[in-house]
């Protein structure tokens, strides 16, 4: 029989203790050996449930019973997830999470004690949800040598996002309907601002090139300033616009990593994902472009991740799986000099000078709309290098100026 305790009885964490108890034997056949759940750490009361006996406020119990040999942390955030899970690892037990923003923050040193105590790390779910990536990335990719990953990584922006472009509706009007439907936390920043895409970036970062990746290493852009005009634009140039977060090695073996609204061409399969689905795709020099698509969050989607990473740290109780990357440094994140395509709208009470300066700066532009009522120009340039588009732009003669990046 192997113990487990679950960190956490919130929306995954009763998930991931459902499908523990209710697909028991199938889980233990899987296995070989019995799988049982002999705690769960939760202060709130949950008496009623058909197994309140497992439940404990005290976490020196768990950690401190030797026959407890995997821990499931799903309580989120930092604290005191980090302290937990690194004792537990301390203690000799397996850790898996599906807390990315612990991984995204700690993962290189978590992954480090993991290895000195002979026991395992795993977060599959805290990239995609119920979306298997880091697995196939570590294993089936193995003989790859990975060059990029781009992709639609949070839910509930990409549903925003859908809502404007499909329905017309305004950003705050899409907004309140992804919190009454569940797909928006009550608190959303980190989802609209980008934070969440930031550390599952840093994380499929760290482990497509080796080298953990920090938050603020990371350029990050959230949707709250998209507007219908950029909506409206952007289709009438036969693109969508989408959160994409992105990451690919460069040849003197730095990466660059950013997360930022960016017009998709519709000829660009991420320009269809829709709702709250996500989509990722990973470039290897022998595969290509690899996708990986499904809903990224959820109660059981999430949960069965963080099992499926169970049944695996079970399955290697006595030996460790080769899973982990080294830690990063300052200057390891730089801005990507290649060359791209910008979407520019450009704003003045001059409207006549902004289209001279416009017809002579940008002569070679794919499309643009000129229009006088909103005395703006929207265009799309050629691709150029950063330093060409920084020089042209500041011939620009404009009042108010929005920049986004394109996706072809």
């Amino acid at each position: 029989m192997i113990s487990v305790a679950i960190l956490g009885h919130g929306t995954v964490g009763s998930g991931v203790a459902e499908l523990l108890i209710n697909h028991n034997d199938r889980i233990s056949d899987k296995v070989h050996s019995e799988i049982e759940v002999k705690y769960i750490l939760e202060l709130r009361d949950f008496s009623h449930m058909s197994y309140a006996e497992k439940f404990t406020k005290d976490f020196e119990k768990i950690v401190n019973d030797e026959d407890v040999k995997i821990v499931a942390e799903v309580m989120g955030g930092i604290n005191p997830a980090y302290e937990f899970v690194k004792r537990c690892l301390i203690a000799g037990k397996s850790v898996v999470t599906s807390n990315k923003e612990l991984v995204a923050s700690k993962g290189a040193e978590l992954l480090e004690i993991a290895l000195n105590n002979n026991v395992n790390f795993l977060f599959e779910a805290s990239v995609g949800g119920g979306i298997p990536i880091l697995r196939p990335m570590a294993q089936c990719l193995a003989a790859n040598d990975i060059n990029s990953v781009t992709g639609i990584l949070n839910g509930t922006t990409n549903y925003i996002l859908n809502k404007m472009i499909v329905d017309g509706m305004d950003f705050d009007t899409a907004l309140s309907l992804a919190k009454e439907k569940g797909f928006a936390e009550k608190d959303p920043t980190a989802d609209i601002e980008g934070h969440d895409a930031c550390r599952k970036i840093c994380i499929l970062a760290s482990l497509a090139f080796g080298k953990h990746v920090y938050p603020n290493q990371v350029k990050t852009q959230g949707i709250t300033n998209v507007t219908l005009n950029d909506v409206s634009y952007a289709d009438r140039f036969n693109f969508a616009i989408k959160l994409i977060a992105h990451t690919k090695k460069l040849p003197d073996g730095h990466i660059c990593a950013e997360v930022a609204p960016t017009l998709v061409s519709r000829n660009n399969i991420l320009s269809n994902v829709d709702g709250v689905f996500n989509a990722i795709i990973v470039n290897g020099d022998a595969t290509g472009d690899v996708m990986f698509y499904g809903k990224g969050a959820g109660k059981f989607p999430t949960a069965s991740a963080v099992v499926a990473d169970i049944i695996d740290c079970a399955k290697h109780l006595y030996s460790r799986k080769y899973f982990s990357w080294q830690d990063g440094y300052d200057g390891y994140v730089v801005d990507d000099s290649g060359k791209i395509g910008y979407y520019v709208v450009a704003q003045s009470s001059d409207f006549e000078s902004l289209v001279e300066s416009f017809d002579k700066t940008f002569e070679e532009n794919r499309c643009n709309i000129k229009n006088r009522t909103l005395n703006e120009i929207a265009f799309i340039t050629d691709e150029m290098s950063v330093s060409s588009f920084n020089e042209k732009i500041s011939n620009l003669k404009c009042d108010k100026i929005k920049i986004m990046k394109t996706l072809i």
